[in-house]
């Protein structure tokens, strides 16, 4: 079964629906790239689904763990660059409530969050840098 369709609406934006549960995203050709930027673009949702994913993860170890994991957010900053066009660089600030979490629970946690699927998918040489700050 494939994961995603994904059908081209025309003027630079495409509708992307997941297989399994239907639903579906809209992205947009940003700005500087010759679209309107009314919604994500597809280098926005790589740069999105890093922190998407770190936080899942961080979720399911601490499920397992029994650790509290409240109040999680992240703020994601993606640096593009010219010839050829990419990203060269994300930039995802992660802000949770401490309370519950010794020195070392937190060191696993953002060890996993390190170690996360689309991180490990990423180019090499794209600067992945991760911020954790505990509120």
């Amino acid at each position: 079964m494939s994961t995603s369709s994904i059908r081209y609406l025309g003027d630079l934006r495409t509708e992307a629906t997941h297989t399994r549960s239907g639903a579906t995203i809209i992205t947009d050709a940003p700005p500087d790239n010759h679209g309107r930027g009314e919604a994500f673009s597809p280098t926005d949702l790589m740069s999105t689904a890093l922190a998407s994913c770190l936080m899942t993860v961080m979720g399911i170890r601490a499920r397992e763990k029994g650790y509290p994991l409240n109040d999680l957010s992240a703020r994601v900053t993606k640096h593009m660059v010219a010839g050829p066009r990419r990203v060269s660089k994300i930039e995802v600030d992660i802000c949770m409530n401490g309370a519950g979490l010794d020195p070392a629970a937190r060191e696993e946690l953002e060890e996993v969050a390190r170690t996360c699927p689309v991180a490990l998918s990423l180019r090499e040489d794209l600067v992945q840098v991760l911020r954790f700050t505990y509120c």
